[in-house]
């Protein structure tokens, strides 16, 4: 056999990755020609395989933005892999624009496909008709008084925390220093666990034995926040048979998605049986919409809601897209609140002041156990949490792609290359525009000098500026949880679970600094993490210096 004939297969195979690279490639180039983005301002790019994403990596989550903003302006484009052009618009009118028209503009499909390996096809994942039927289905589950009837769930396991982080700091002499990231996620993983699907994944448990849908999914989110840049990924992303290659991380993934595939449809069995026995016991089907199951777990809520006689039999939801909901609690309800929670405390340390004024507003509440309407009657509490939510905010930037040719509308024009006046931006289908979250929560053109700092002031004192309330988010004036048809539907979950959690902690503990602010950094991933520069092959942590704090008697 001739050498010629043995190459001639793989010859064969790279011309084809090559005229594929090339269809793929080449048009984006005839598109951007004719549209703004080829004279629009931005950095030179680094690397014709990675663009920019090198340089974005080597810094905070959000700061390169922050930086380049600063530098080309508020309208500006940067690489992405392949070096194809990615738009970035720190204006409030283009991201509402963006945000309101989520139809033309879905998530990436290399997003979409990272997701769905966790996610499958839900909420977070599926687009279009797909998505508004999932939403329409689950919002009753979010509304607020199904979040109050959750509320002694978070108060319950914030207590269960307390009373473990008592047990620690005695041991050590009433003072000591704790990673609360860790505790953290435990507290909301269990509170998933039983809020989300009556499913006890006993986290806080420290003698228990690690519960196979907590495992499963810890090899999934290490397996996704791991992922970093490298030929195969940049391949798997835009070349789809490279995706078909085995890989140890894969063979992984693929065992633990069959436990949580397992584990989930047993449950969305038991719930359903358990919704058809309640029904019978009321009266027949007809009550399966109305108040016999007196379940409040997010999924009997949704299973039961996907039954009732009012919901048309072509709108209702199929076993595999309830299933899909599963991993979309679990990661959207833990990650996110423990996350945001950590940040948190770790502001509050930095801060003295304002820990010691909301200690007192806590102190001066007559029970342990606040239901949800107590907790946000609480201003001060309030102003921590929506500041903290602006200034480190969990997830620090999003993306979207567009699906045609359009004009964004803009609310202040910017100047391209050639000095011309733009007050719109010309984009060509399939361009990718990144939605800025924590740039524009901390933009000085929105916010004001202090923007950067952490002031909880800013909101009891009615002095949010102008601009800011323009920016599109659906809580807050800020981008934190997103805006429009698209905005975070368990946003009220999430803040009354982490006002319970500083509600109980706030009260017990003081927190200060175990090391210098300057040690502590952000790990991208799913949530933007914190981490010790000198140790981010541990991954995520945040140690603090943690102290019983007794109530003083009047």
């Amino acid at each position: 056999m001739s050498p010629l004939s043995v190459a001639s297969p793989f010859l064969s195979l790279a011309g084809a990755i090559l005229l594929y690279a090339l269809w793929k490639v080449v048009p984006r180039y005839i598109d951007r020609y004719n549209s703004s983005m080829w004279d629009m301002p931005g950095p030179r790019s680094s690397s014709w395989l990675y663009g920019n994403l090198g340089d974005m990596r080597s810094e905070e989550p959000g700061v390169m933005l922050e930086r380049w903003a600063k530098r080309h302006g508020h309208v500006l484009k940067y690489k992405v892999s392949m070096n194809a052009d990615a738009l970035l618009m720190l204006d409030t009118k283009a991201v509402n624009h963006v945000l309101t028209h989520s139809h033309d503009y879905p998530k990436p499909e290399i997003a979409r496909f990272n997701l769905g390996l966790i996610l499958g096809k839900g909420l977070l994942v599926v687009e279009g008709e797909q998505h508004r039927q999932q939403r329409r289905i689950l919002n009753p589950a979010f509304g607020p008084v199904q979040i109050r009837a959750l509320t002694d769930i978070f108060v319950e396991k914030a207590h269960q925390l307390r009373n473990i982080w008592h047990e620690q700091v005695a041991k050590a002499g009433n003072v000591t220093q704790l990673d609360v990231v860790s505790g953290l996620n435990n507290m909301t993983l269990d509170v998933i666990g039983l809020a989300g699907f009556n499913y006890d994944l006993h986290s806080l448990n420290p003698e228990g034995k690690p519960n196979e849908l907590r495992l499963a999914f810890d090899v999934m989110f290490r397996a996704i926040s791991g992922a970093g840049l490298s030929v195969l990924s940049v391949l798997r992303n835009y070349v789809p048979i490279f995706r078909m290659i085995p890989t140890q991380v894969s063979h992984r993934m693929d065992d633990a998605q069959r436990v949580a595939r397992r584990i989930g449809m047993a449950l969305i069995a038991e719930k359903k049986a358990a919704i058809l026995r309640a029904a019978a016991e009321a009266g027949g089907e007809k009550e399966i919409g109305g108040k016999g199951m007196h379940d409040r777990d997010l999924l009997t809520l949704l299973i039961k809601a996907n039954m009732s006689t009012d919901i048309p039999e072509s709108q209702r939801l199929s076993d595999e897209d309830m299933l899909a909901q599963v991993p979309t609690f679990l990661v959207a309800g833990h990650e996110t609140t423990s996350t945001a929670t950590a940040w948190c405390l770790f502001a509050l340390a930095q801060n003295q002041s304002v820990q010691t004024q909301l200690r007192e507003e806590l102190w001066g509440v007559p029970t342990e156990s606040p239901t949800m309407d107590e907790l946000n009657a609480l201003p001060y509490l309030e102003a921590v949490v929506r500041e903290s939510m602006r200034v480190y905010a969990p997830v620090s930037a999003t993306i979207r792609v567009s699906a045609r040719e359009d004009v964004i509308p803009l609310e202040r024009p910017y100047v391209d290359r050639k000095g011309n006046v733009c007050d719109s931006v010309r984009i060509p289908k399939n361009t990718r525009i990144s939605i800025p979250i924590l740039a524009m929560n901390k933009s000085k053109d929105l916010w004001g000098p202090d923007a950067q700092e952490f002031k909880p002031e800013r909101w009891l004192s009615g002095t949010i500026p102008e601009a800011a309330h323009a920016i599109p988010g659906v809580w807050g004036n800020m981008l934190t949880f997103l805006g429009g048809p698209r905005a975070c539907i368990g946003f009220r979950f999430s803040l009354v679970e982490m006002k319970a959690l500083l509600f109980t902690l706030i009260r017990s503990f003081e927190f200060e600094l175990a090391l210098p602010k300057e040690e502590i950094s952000k790990i991208p991933g799913l949530v933007d993490r914190p981490f010790l520069k000198q140790e981010k092959q541990k991954g995520a942590r945040l140690p603090l210096k943690v102290k019983t704090h007794v109530r003083p008697e009047y």
